[in-house]
């Protein structure tokens, strides 16, 4: 017997698609937002589509396997934030989501005893553009402390 996750990951994401696709909202936003708006959607598409995941019969991995692309998730949607975000405080959260889910990410592979992956970039080392961003972030909590 094969349990079928999908009704359990997708309700939000499917009645966030019915509102849409009724017009009930909009994701048109402004032509400012439509880069932020492709990239998140595209990282909400990525991860509910990684954490539909087959049982295998072993809570603790399957638990690991949906979450993992969950916190990745959260990662690239921060990720989203830094490059096209303006609200200082918000910048300074999505860089201590990308902090605290990345290590979280590492936590749950070596409790299941799987080897730590090579580390990605950090979001200011993204492209030059996203390090200046970020580095004036930076400089400006530095200011404040």
């Amino acid at each position: 017997m094969q349990l079928n996750l999908r009704p359990l990951i997708f309700p939000i994401a499917a009645i966030f698609s019915f509102a849409v696709a009724a017009g009930v909202i909009s994701m048109a936003g402004t032509l400012d937002e439509a880069p932020f708006l492709g990239e998140n959607h595209a990282a909400m598409t990525k991860m509910m589509t990684a954490m539909d995941v087959k049982p295998t019969g072993n809570v603790d991995a399957d638990f690991v396997a949906m979450m993992i692309p969950h916190h990745q998730g959260a990662i690239d949607m921060a990720q989203a934030e830094l490059r096209y975000g303006h609200n200082e405080q918000l910048r300074r959260l999505a860089q201590e989501i990308i902090v605290t889910q990345q290590q979280e990410i590492v936590a749950m592979r070596l409790a299941l005893g799987e080897p730590r992956l090579p580390s990605a970039p950090s979001p200011d080392q993204l492209s030059s553009t996203d390090a200046g961003n970020v580095q004036s972030t930076s400089a400006h909590a530095a200011h404040m402390n």
